[in-house]
């Protein structure tokens, strides 16, 4: 991307590059009488504000020192080639600074930029000569020799092969350009003239949210991207298969009818509509009334509320763990987002949550630490304009055949700071305790689904278990079919009310091999020997739950 931004920017000064050295250039310079040595200064000059203004990142580097090569070039007179000029720029930065040869950001841009001077002009004439239009066929080219050769490096970093990668790019190509110099306009334009640069940057910020959301878009799609195996075996297996898959497709743009099959097929395994998934995995099950999504090490519960319709109860660490387990149920109406408690494994991966849902609230628990994420959520929140409640005990509401009653945490008196307790009392409040932290303010929740009874504890400690053992709601919370066990299942439990919840159902939220020992081998035991079967997303994966009128069984995806 950066040798695409400085390459527009050097055609705004010298034209088109074939026309650079002629009489018939066009762009900027000529036109303002400047000679091709005085071109080849203020290019000169634009390399070095480039490099100030997007810092001297590998890349950006790279894209000058290219760029500084082929206008010596210029400035010379001497015939222009842009391999030597590449070569040039690589031996010069890697001999001023030896660590940039073990910089992945530094190979990456040196490799795009060798598959668009070597192969993209290639693949793109021979994409011409079967029919396709110039326009579309350099950049389906340039797209594709670039993925084509990077994504082996990709796979080193990342153990991941994005599917997705060319068409956004085909989407994003036509904003790079106006992004790029409506941008740099207004940076040159701020010091002299400020609200023509706040004119500019409003105009610039459009094509820049276009790129960002094709990003945002195409990330999120399930099958976006494919696990791979990572390290250098792994890059070298990509590479066998990126040209096997070369010289198979060179044979099928003959056959027009097997290029749109193979195109269809594509687009279903990186959309995966849900009923077609619903068709080929079982999942999810029909009729069930709770998912556990399988988040890693954090808590993303959805509760059955309607065709395409979900409560969603914490959101866990990663928007797009938790935004993947929403397109698989085919959600995308949320009436309510419960957040139990503040920390990131179960708030950060809330834009996921939102991303493309109608969401009508969100309720939190009144204790917002830690105060960073409690801010991180109001500000989505506002962005989306989606009001933002409180919950408390003795709450209830329902969603189609979906009920629920929260148990935990008591009101507080208002004008009250969070985690505070007044002296006096009125007599009908009686006082909750303080609670030691955010775990012990969880919103906990009593949930009725199709005959089926769920207690949800989000990450309750054991003082805050013992007060709701003792509270007005406990009686209620006897004999549950399924609980969600606290914190991940960690060693801290109150006995006293595992024992009166007594679930048939234990499940737990966890991420493998995650460094806190979750869940407590002492936990499992004791769920287990009393009677409730004990299942856990670090080993069977994302959860349904199936059941009415007494019946229960469990689907895993």
């Amino acid at each position: 991307m950066s040798g695409a931004n400085f390459t527009i920017l050097l055609a705004l000064l010298l034209g088109p590059p074939g026309l650079a050295q002629h009489v018939e250039r066009r762009g900027l310079a000529p036109r303002l009488g400047i000679s091709l040595r005085g071109t080849a200064v203020l290019g000169g000059a634009l390399s070095l504000g480039f490099v100030v203004v997007c810092r001297p990142d590998p890349s950006v580097v790279r894209a000058a020192a290219c760029g500084a090569v082929a206008l010596l070039a210029l400035a010379t007179g001497r015939r222009r080639s842009m391999i030597p000029a590449l070569a040039t720029a690589v031996l010069l930065l890697v001999l001023y600074d030896p660590w940039l040869a073990r910089s992945y950001g530094f190979l990456l841009s040196v490799v795009a930029t060798g598959a668009l001077l070597t192969l993209a002009p290639r693949w793109s004439a021979g994409l011409r000569r079967r029919g396709v239009p110039p326009g579309v066929a350099e950049a389906l080219g340039a797209a594709a020799a670039a993925q084509a050769l990077c994504a082996p490096i990709v796979a080193v970093l990342s153990a991941r092969v994005s599917l997705v990668a060319v068409p956004c790019n085909l989407l994003a190509e036509f904003a790079i350009a106006p992004a790029t110099v409506l941008g740099f306009a207004a940076l040159a334009t701020a010091p002299v003239a400020m609200p023509v640069a706040r004119a500019l940057a409003w105009c610039a910020h459009w094509p820049a949210e276009w790129i960002a959301q094709i990003a945002r878009t195409g990330a999120a799609l399930p099958g976006a991207g494919v696990d791979w195996p990572g390290r250098w075996t792994g890059a070298a297996l990509l590479l066998a298969v990126t040209l096997v898959v070369v010289l198979v497709g060179r044979r099928l743009l003959g056959h027009p009818w097997w290029c749109g099959v193979c195109g269809v097929l594509l687009v279903l395994v990186v959309v995966q509509p849900p009923p077609l998934t619903r068709v080929v995995t079982g999942w999810p099950p029909p009729g069930w009334r709770l998912v556990m999504c399988d988040v890693g090490q954090g808590d993303a519960l959805v509760l059955a509320a309607g065709e395409g319709t979900g409560v969603v109860v914490d959101a866990g660490p990663d928007p797009r763990l938790v935004d993947h387990c929403l397109r698989s149920l085919g959600i995308s109406r949320i009436p309510l987002v419960v957040l139990t408690h503040f920390h990131a494994d179960h708030v950060a991966g809330l834009p996921g949550v939102l991303r493309g849902r109608a969401v009508g609230a969100i309720e939190t628990t009144g204790f917002e630490e830690p105060a960073d994420q409690a801010a991180f959520v109001r500000r989505l929140a506002a962005a989306r304009r989606i009001p933002v409640t409180r919950a408390a005990a003795g709450e209830q509401r329902r969603a189609g055949e979906l009920a629920w009653q929260v148990v935990w945490p008591p009101p507080r008196p208002p004008d009250l700071p969070p985690g505070t307790v007044p002296e006096v009392l009125p007599e009908a409040l009686p006082a909750p305790p303080a609670p030691e932290g955010p775990n012990d303010a969880s919103v906990a929740m009593l949930v009725r689904s199709g005959g089926l009874r769920l207690l949800l504890l989000g990450d309750l400690e054991p003082p805050a278990q013992r007060a709701l053992a003792r509270s007005p709601a406990a009686e209620a919370l006897e004999g549950v079919d399924v609980l969600k066990v606290a914190h991940h299942g960690s060693a801290y439990q109150d006995p006293g009310l595992m024992g009166r919840v007594a679930p048939r159902l234990a499940l737990i939220s966890c991420g493998e091999n995650n460094a806190y020992g979750h869940p407590a081998p002492g936990t499992v035991a004791a769920l287990t020997d009393g009677g409730a079967a004990v299942l856990r997303t670090d080993r069977d994966g994302a959860l349904a739950v199936v059941g009415g009128g007494g019946e229960l069984s469990v689907a895993r995806d």
